[in-house]
């Protein structure tokens, strides 16, 4: 019997696989290990949201089958964040769809709109969904590389030089956009500009536009990010995605929305009602009392991965590597620590696990263009986050050995 499915098939190897396989082991064997290698929030949701999520499910009449586009008060409630936080104005029947986390909406659109052989254009490094939804789907891909500046922000004339390169070398046409800003892995930003100049590029190539802004909420200054929709006439292009995971803390409970364009989101409402069912109601309800209760929940979240940032930028520097301070996401993106450059990021997360009991993501994982990174999660508490740096200080001291420790093993290998 043929095993050799044509979509697993496509998927490349899983590159976290042996990094995830080793943790296990550790873990097996008692190692207390420092995990910054996902992006999976470890605070507790507020209680206001968990209060309402038990009353609505003490409620008959809640635990039949829901709707797969979300109940009409939820899709409401998303519109009206929308109005408060974008300024943006959105029609909850024709604009707004829930999704069961922005992961899967990102997936079953792709299925919606591409077909064989359609180029996609997605960022690297970046979230894997963000290219694999396409490839599962059949589509082609194409690379954009996220170009940093000499400060190490992002350089949106220098991304749309390669993206208008991107278009007019690519046959046929491409089909859509993926952008995702403040960025998973690389925690980068962009402006309204870039975003009004993105939707302009779109309108005249006739591209569709896909957003990510699940991190939208979690930034460390005083300039909010922006969301594509606040530039006028973007719903004639673009869908944009958010969650509820990390702006309240929220990830197993599996919801975000997709919203803008009324044509993208009925396709997404057709897709999906072949598919599910939509989220459990009683979540839905407590995911609207979340988006219209007090909003304070979601500035004491931010303040707590502030907090660990800077603890884990400073403590990092004195361990001796330096790491730029994120200016938004729950992940710092680090250029590998110059002693152990050679190593390339897979090898060298690997060294810091079983020489430091310090997990992190290799950034070669996120895309050819993420060699040379990891991504580290704030998902670990001050006191562990200093722990971590205390064992990196010990790897920084004994670099010279472990090289050459390494180099030997290669040697033997060959």
């Amino acid at each position: 019997m043929n095993t050799d499915f044509y979509r697993v098939k496509r998927l490349p190897p899983y590159v976290f696989e042996g990094v995830n396989k080793m943790k296990a082991a550790m873990r097996a064997e008692g190692r207390d290990v420092i995990d910054f290698g996902m992006g999976n929030p470890d605070l507790d949701t507020p209680s206001h949201i968990v209060e309402k999520l038990v009353e609505s499910a003490q409620k008959t009449g809640v635990h039949r089958y829901s709707s797969s586009k979300g109940v009409a008060g939820l899709r409401r409630a998303q519109a009206g964040y929308y109005q408060r936080r974008f300024g943006v104005d959105l029609d909850p029947e024709t604009e707004v769809i829930a999704t069961l986390g922005s992961k899967e909406g990102l997936a079953n659109l792709a299925a919606a709109i591409s077909a064989p052989g359609d180029v996609i254009l997605a960022p690297n490094p970046s979230y894997p969904i963000h290219a694999f939804g396409f490839m599962i789907a059949g589509g082609t891909l194409r690379h954009i590389p996220v170009p940093l500046t000499d400060e190490g922000q992002f350089d949106a004339a220098e991304y749309m030089t390669k993206l208008d390169r991107a278009v007019r070398h690519s046959v046929p046409k491409p089909t859509a956009i993926v952008v995702n800003f403040p960025s998973n892995p690389t925690a980068l930003v962009c402006d309204l500009d870039f975003y009004t100049e993105i939707v302009a590029f779109a309108k005249k190539h006739e591209i569709w536009l896909l957003s990510d802004v699940a991190y939208s909420e979690i930034y460390f200054d005083d300039t909010p990010p922006p969301s594509i929709l606040q530039v006028a006439g973007a719903k004639d292009v673009a869908v944009e995605f958010t969650s509820l995971s990390k702006t309240y803390s929220m990830p197993g409970w599996r919801m975000g929305f997709a919203v803008g364009n009324h044509h993208l989101i009925g396709a997404l409402t057709r897709i999906k009602s072949y598919l599910d069912y939509g989220a459990y109601t009683p979540i839905q309800v407590a995911a609207s009392a979340a988006l219209n209760g007090p909003q304070d929940c979601i500035d004491d979240i931010r303040a707590v991965y502030k907090n660990r940032r800077d603890v884990l930028v400073e403590s990092m520097s004195r361990a001796g590597w330096e790491i730029p301070p994120p200016l938004a996401t729950m992940f710092a993106w680090a250029k590998l620590p110059e002693p152990f450059k050679a190593l390339g990021s897979m090898e060298f997360s690997k060294l810091l696990l079983t020489e430091a009991e310090v997990a992190v993501s290799p950034g070669v994982g996120f895309g050819e263009y993420g060699e040379g990174y990891v991504r580290i999660g704030l998902v670990e508490n001050e006191q562990r986050i200093r722990q971590a740096a205390r064992s990196v200080r010990k790897v920084m001291d004994n670099a010279d050995a472990l090289m050459a420790r390494y180099e030997g093993k290669l040697e033997a290998a060959q």
